[in-house]
């Protein structure tokens, strides 16, 4: 393994992520000024938009963290290297989305309260009176195409390099279908002279990233409490840390097994047992598929306390 914080044959994967990414935010970047030019009154567009602009987190949390792994070396301060980094980069993401879904759900609920009666006027356009209904149509379809694209091209690299924040910028690039129908469905309801259809439709997209954020949030604090490791898409228990913790106690009959995840490794600690004569590679106690055996970066044992209590008294004078 080389001193920095990714394991060797994840590089090129990470890379290829790393890639895409930008790609992600330079299609993201298109969407976010068509978007903006045609906004309007409308809240259903202007919550669409703060969407997509909200989107650029998840991809630079994510390269900035990625480029730490790859680049950023062991040192007496960082003994470990930046395996957390991408965890404190998914935790930040995770706190954005949160916040904004909060205070554009609070917005829509006031406008539908308020009765907030949004009109969608007319531009000239080449000596034209065009309603500007049509181009925010135009543009919530074209802010559906890059995401759908990337978004799937995303998740088989998320699910090799078990990235819990590229995984959920997957996720949000897959479901954006959703915000684009809530949006499409708003601004019909105004030309159809529905007034609570755009707040409404605010609201819908306003819950979608909420609830993403919400799963993001739980899942990226467990990491950094030191809890068990948790699944990619969701805060359930990871299968490969509950098959690896039966894998050590079958082991190591008795033992209690404790499992961290420090980004994307776990770490684990067998207590009630000494350290094998015969040394082993942390690897050789993954139990399952071994081309993801990379996960586990540590195994150690702490002996019973009965051992301890014989070693300190054999220490007294």
């Amino acid at each position: 393994m080389s001193d920095n914080s990714l394991p060797d044959e994840l590089a090129a994967t990470m890379r290829k992520a790393i890639r895409l990414e930008y790609w992600n935010l330079f299609w993201t970047a298109t969407i976010i000024v068509t978007m903006g030019l045609v906004l309007g009154q409308s809240q259903t567009m202007k919550t669409a938009w703060v969407e997509d602009t909200l989107g650029v987190v998840p991809p630079i949390m994510f390269v900035i963290a990625a480029h730490m792994e790859l680049r950023g070396t062991r040192s007496a301060h960082f003994p470990f290297g930046f395996e957390r980094v991408n965890g404190l980069g998914f935790f930040v993401a995770a706190v954005a989305l949160t916040a904004v879904g909060a205070l554009l759900l609070y917005n829509a609920i006031m406008s539908l309260i308020a009765t907030e009666h949004a009109t969608v006027g007319s531009i000239v356009l080449f000596g034209q009176h065009i309603w500007l209904g049509w181009l925010m149509i135009a543009a919530q379809i074209y802010s559906l195409i890059p995401p759908l694209f990337i978004g799937r091209k995303e998740l088989p690299l998320a699910e090799e390099l078990n990235d819990k924040l590229l995984h959920t910028d997957a996720l949000m690039n897959k479901a954006n279908w959703l915000t684009g129908a809530a949006g499409l469905a708003g601004i019909i309801g105004l030309g159809l002279g529905w007034w609570w259809a755009d707040a409404l439709a605010a609201a819908i997209i306003s819950v979608a990233v909420i609830n993403d954020g919400v799963k993001a949030l739980r899942s990226s604090t467990a990491e950094l409490v030191d809890g068990a490791p948790r699944a990619l898409s969701q805060p359930a228990l990871s299968e490969d840390a509950q098959a690896l913790c039966e894998h050590l106690q079958a082991e190591f009959p008795g033992t209690t097994v404790r499992l961290r995840e420090t980004g994307r490794l776990i770490r684990a600690e067998v207590h009630g047992a000494h350290s094998p004569q015969d040394w082993q590679h942390p690897r050789r106690y993954w139990p399952s598929e071994k081309e993801r055996a990379w996960r586990l970066a540590q195994v150690s044992f702490v002996p019973p306390v009965e051992a301890v209590a014989e070693l300190l008294s054999d220490s007294k004078p």
